[in-house]
């Protein structure tokens, strides 16, 4: 029995599906495709000064423009042996709190919920659960706000720069956003219950689970790479060594660590770094009587319901600290460097999972060689090898259910296909 899905609808980018179960029930093939052109990023990047590679990755992507932006600028400092203050180390992490935010929040309530609550259509979804998608907009609105104020714009940023800022947020402006900040995690923490109540389809497959991690931290901004099969290196040494494989006609290399798939994104996160969430996000992940560490897949959508509100609480300490020490926010003391030759990676926690940016630099600052490699390029194997395992389960469903639930694991995992052709 041959699958087809010519279109997979309400994820970023343009994707299909295709496999073929043979009559004893064994899985030839479950693959999607990408169907977008390559950007060629890479190759623009090539020639150009390295204060450039910020402000042209970040147009990689519409959804998560700030990480491109910001694992871009931590490759440069790498490179160039700038060590950041403090103050804007913080302020970093406060613009990725607030683009996970707004991407958790996009995702789960208007791209994967509807597969669980059996909707096609998204506006009788909202008719139906009109408080929760009101709660959705004003998350999203609030972390939108976020990112205006301490980017410069709501897109692509503009306010940061190597060994420093360009300009500061406004006191006033962070002062506001903080006195937001408690109503929002009460909105993060409703929609968190909304989704520890959903019905999530029974799969399990054995995982590698892989993300930044600290001791004492949740980490996103920095940290080494660690998983559930006992990993714990540098970003450096797992980078460089992750194996990237071309298929013919696919536009996306796909990875594998150590001969196998493995998985980056909430669910990497969450079954690794449960115990330092933060108080109220931990509360609601308990409540929903699921057990972490976790194999489904599926559940990478109750993850990020769950990171929405250590977000939004990570987000309010942040705001707390820079407030009370905003006399340090002052561009005079932005960090003072030469431009040299130099090799630099940076790792960032982007919505979907870790973001790996690697820059060689020239004597004059010139970009000579560079990779990039996304969260979605790294999934995607592992979601063929899930795809795999769940065809067989499909057999009785009909057409229609068996599509429904080939998509909504598809989009359980949120793929961006605008990433992965970088």
């Amino acid at each position: 029995m041959k699958i087809r899905i010519n279109h997979l609808a309400k994820m970023e980018g343009h994707a299909s599906f295709v496999g073929n179960i043979i009559a004893t029930g064994e899985v030839q093939e479950a693959m999607v495709q990408t169907e977008e052109g390559a950007r060629l990023i890479e190759g623009i990047l090539i020639g150009r000064h390295f204060s450039e590679a910020k402000t042209v990755t970040s147009r990689i992507c519409g959804v998560c423009p700030v990480v491109h932006y910001l694992t871009a600028m931590a490759a440069m400092e790498n490179a160039l042996d700038i060590q950041p203050r403090e103050i804007d180390i913080k302020i970093r992490k406060l613009l990725e709190a607030s683009q996970i935010i707004y991407s958790h929040a996009l995702h789960i309530f208007f791209l994967s919920l509807p597969d669980f609550l059996d909707f096609d259509d998204d506006i009788k979804m909202a008719g139906k659960y009109p408080k929760e998608t009101e709660l959705a907009i004003e998350i999203r609105e609030w972390a939108i706000d976020l990112q205006r104020i301490v980017a410069g714009r709501t897109i692509h940023p503009l306010s940061m720069e190597e060994g420093g800022m360009k300009r500061y947020p406004k006191k006033e402006d962070m002062i506001k956003l903080y006195e937001r900040s408690d109503e929002i995690i009460k909105k993060t923490s409703i929609i968190g219950n909304f989704f520890a109540k959903l019905k999530y389809p029974a799969f399990s497959r054995d995982t590698e689970f892989i993300a930044l991690g600290k001791k004492k931290e949740y980490a996103y901004l920095d940290g080494s790479l660690v998983s559930n099969k006992g990993l714990n290196i540098s970003p450096e040494k797992f980078a460089h060594n992750i194996e990237e494989i071309e298929r013919p006609y696919q536009l996306v290399k796909r990875t594998h660590w150590q001969g196998k798939p493995y998985f980056v994104g909430a669910l990497a996160r969450i079954n690794l770094h449960s115990k330092l969430l933060h108080p109220q996000a931990k509360k609601v992940l308990q409540a929903s009587h699921v057990s972490f560490p976790n194999n489904n897949t599926f559940y990478n959508v109750l993850a990020q319901a769950i990171e929405l509100i250590h977000f939004a609480e990570e987000a309010k300490i942040l705001l707390k600290n820079i407030i009370a020490n905003y006399s340090l926010c002052d561009v005079s003391n932005n960090i003072k460097y030469k431009i040299k030759a130099g090799k630099g990676l940076g790792a960032v926690e982007a919505p979907r999972g870790t973001l790996y940016h690697y820059y060689e630099l020239d004597s004059k600052g010139y970009i000579v060689d560079c990779n990039i490699i996304t969260p979605t390029a790294q999934f995607l194997a592992n979601l063929d090898a899930d795809l795999k395992v769940l065809l067989p389960t499909t057999l009785k469903l009909n057409q229609h259910q068996r599509e429904r639930r080939i998509k909504q694991l598809i989009r359980a995992y949120d793929p961006c296909i605008s990433c992965a052709t970088h």
